[in-house]
């Protein structure tokens, strides 16, 4: 019932609602069968379906203690705000008499970008790096998409994308905040950024579902479409790396993992392999192999030799300058 949360009951009534449109409008289905398509019970109640329910019941519940423990954005606003006032060459309030309708636009307009900008370069990392990747590989063993996969993470990965929040929305605030004074606020709907709320009606649930609704090509040089992220879940070989972006796609397109959608015939499988096999896993293994691989991880970096390290610094540096 949470606005502010993806799967908000109106979300996810709007994400139908657009589901049965593409299906019964635009691809001429009849009304029993686009329903049929929707509710499919082989995707809403098939084993990953399943796993993504557990998932998501085991990191609400461990949420409720790890939170408390995590820097929030208003420790970071505070800390980055104080800062700025040592810095000569920034004055405070340099732009406080600019209209306040223009200032809530601007602020608006850059927390979202940054946000997005911020979500992408994570995800991207999370797929370069292969310490990241035994985090994030949690969220791609699933073989179908619901949206509730969007909750299956590992709970490491949770905690990084917390933090990754709290430093780019509390940098964002504080630096607006000294640049424009106090009468910095949010354009937002039912206590959300606009900009998210109409991401979140248009459809955001639809990312990760069986329902391939494509956009123009020009527009999926801008925007993800969740056909596009559809792509990024595959196993084929074509589709690694690619459409990392959350909303944005202009980043992908900067950053050359840009990829458009396909036809609708095309088929797509979803999950992990292992050693060219299509592996199951379940939500116990899940929730413990990446703690063996970071384990497998942190005994080769101690027994690496001087030479051995700055080898493998040089590769994180490269992987960072070719995308950056």
């Amino acid at each position: 019932m949470n606005p502010q949360k993806r799967i908000f009951f109106g979300y996810f009534c709007l994400s139908f609602f657009i589901g049965f449109t593409w299906l019964f409008v635009l691809k001429k289905k009849s009304v029993r069968t686009s329903l049929a398509i929707i509710f499919s019970r082989n995707v809403w109640m098939g084993r990953s379906a399943k796993v993504d329910y557990t998932i998501f019941i085991l990191n609400r519940i461990l949420t409720l203690f790890i939170s408390p423990l995590l820097i929030t954005q208003l420790a970071i606003a505070t800390g980055v705000y104080f800062w700025l006032h040592g810095v000569s060459w920034l004055q405070v309030g340099a732009f406080a008499q600019w209209p306040k309708p223009v200032i809530v636009a601007l602020y608006t307009i850059i927390i979202f970008v940054i946000d997005d900008f911020s979500k992408f370069l994570v995800h991207m990392m999370m797929h370069k790096l292969p310490f990241l990747w035994s985090i994030h590989q949690t969220h791609h063993s699933a073989e179908t998409l619901t949206p509730i996969t969007v909750y299956r993470v590992h709970p490491l990965e949770g905690i990084l994308y917390a933090l990754r929040g709290s430093v780019a929305q509390g940098t964002t605030l504080a630096l607006v905040f000294f640049l424009f004074g106090s009468s910095v606020s949010l354009a937002s709907v039912l206590g959300i950024n606009v900009i998210v709320f109409v991401f979140h009606v248009a459809g955001s649930n639809l990312r990760h579902s069986h329902i391939r609704i494509r956009y123009w090509r020009w527009l999926e040089t801008l925007l993800i479409s969740p056909a596009q992220h559809q792509l990024h879940h595959s196993i084929a070989v074509e589709h690694y790396n690619k459409n990392f972006g959350v909303a944005l796609a202009i980043w992908d397109w900067l950053f050359g993992s840009l990829i458009y959608s396909q036809a609708d015939d095309a088929v797509l499988e979803f999950g992990l392999l292992e050693k060219g096999v299509k592996s199951n896993h379940s939500a116990w293994i899940l929730y413990c192999k990446p703690f063996l691989h970071l384990y497998e991880c942190a005994c080769s970096l101690l027994m690496m030799s001087k030479y051995q390290i700055v080898k493998f610094l040089r590769y994180v540096l490269k992987i960072l300058s070719v995308n950056l």
